[in-house]
């Protein structure tokens, strides 16, 4: 009998607003719950604009200047949101570490991939020497698929896949409790697609450690991971189990996200569903339900008043 697995996440009433024009806010995150437990896989799914990505930033204490932050966020029972600049040093990259979207980025194109594998361990002082860290880094780099020959190489002698499983490598050198993985598998082809997601889940798996996949594509995302969390408009529109969200998607929004992905076999003349419209900007948000300018089923009401959250959904016209 498999062990129970053990809360380390918890989001509760996360509210984030950003400067505006002419001294006003933005409202860019409302009322956001979400857990995760030791061991757990979560996707974060939504078009861009959604407020993905800065939920996770909220979690890595990287938010831009001016944001301002309401709610709770715990990671082992500490405040996330309580620790100051000096704290954050301490838990970036040893308790929670994230994979930013674009590898090129995100890595230093001025040193070899291993000096910068081994730089977590070394900050976090994982090591007794830069032999032992050296070593480790080695084993992280082949855990992801990579050897010697990549270790040595600075990150535009890489390939697209290949830069994406370094900065995995990186992620996890200091052996964080929380993964965040930023939408992970961007300009990649769809079989190095399916090996990035499949390498993450196998992670979680072996190190009981937790994984945030953030995501737009809803079909490749959400069979590799044990529970989705759909959302628009920095709100949360529905959440549950993967497998019970796919079978039986409820809110209008994840119809519309389900309806619209590829299909194998598909002819030519048989072209994508389209959801008609865009995702809102913050200053076009009004107190309503976010989703309703696009929605099928969208009443007077929900222009007027959001729908409440119940842990799995929010919206007016479907039954909890």
């Amino acid at each position: 009998m498999s062990e129970p697995l053990q809360r380390l996440l918890r989001i509760h009433d996360l509210s984030v607003s950003l400067p505006g024009p002419r001294g006003t806010r933005l409202q860019a995150l409302r009322h956001v719950d979400l857990t995760l437990d030791r061991g757990e896989s979560l996707a974060l799914i939504g078009e861009s604009g959604s407020g993905k990505t800065l939920t996770a930033l909220t979690l890595m204490g990287l938010l831009p200047p001016g944001a301002h932050v309401d709610g709770d966020v715990t990671l082992s029972g500490q405040s996330l949101l309580a620790l100051d600049e000096d704290a954050w040093g301490h838990w970036r990259g040893r308790r929670v570490a994230m994979v930013f979207q674009e590898p090129l980025t995100a890595l230093n194109p001025l040193q070899r991939i291993l000096a910068q594998v081994m730089e977590p361990i070394l900050l976090h002082r994982l090591a007794p020497d830069r032999a032992t860290a050296r070593a480790h880094a080695l084993a992280q780099l082949a855990r992801v698929g990579l050897d010697a020959t990549h270790a040595r190489a600075y990150p535009h002698e890489l390939s697209g896949g290949q830069r994406q499983r370094a900065l995995i490598a990186m992620a996890l050198a200091a052996e964080p409790e929380l993964l965040i993985a930023d939408e992970p598998t961007t300009a990649l082809d769809a079989v190095l697609r399916l090996q990035i997601l499949d390498l993450l889940q196998s992670l979680v798996t072996e190190r009981g450690m937790a994984l945030l996949l953030i995501s737009h594509d809803l079909a490749l995302t959400a069979r590799r991971v044990q529970r989705l969390a759909v959302m628009y408009g920095g709100r949360l529109m529905e959440q549950g189990r993967a497998a019970d969200v796919l079978a039986h998607p409820r809110h209008p929004y994840t119809q519309a996200l389900w309806a619209a992905r590829p299909r194998l076999g598909a002819g030519r003349d048989q072209p994508l569903q389209v959801l008609p419209g865009g995702v809102p900007s913050l200053s076009q948000i009004g107190p309503g339900c976010p989703f309703h300018p696009r929605c099928p089923l969208a009443q007077a009401r929900c222009a007027q008043e959001a729908p409440p959250w119940t842990g799995h959904l929010a919206c007016w016209e479907v039954a909890p």
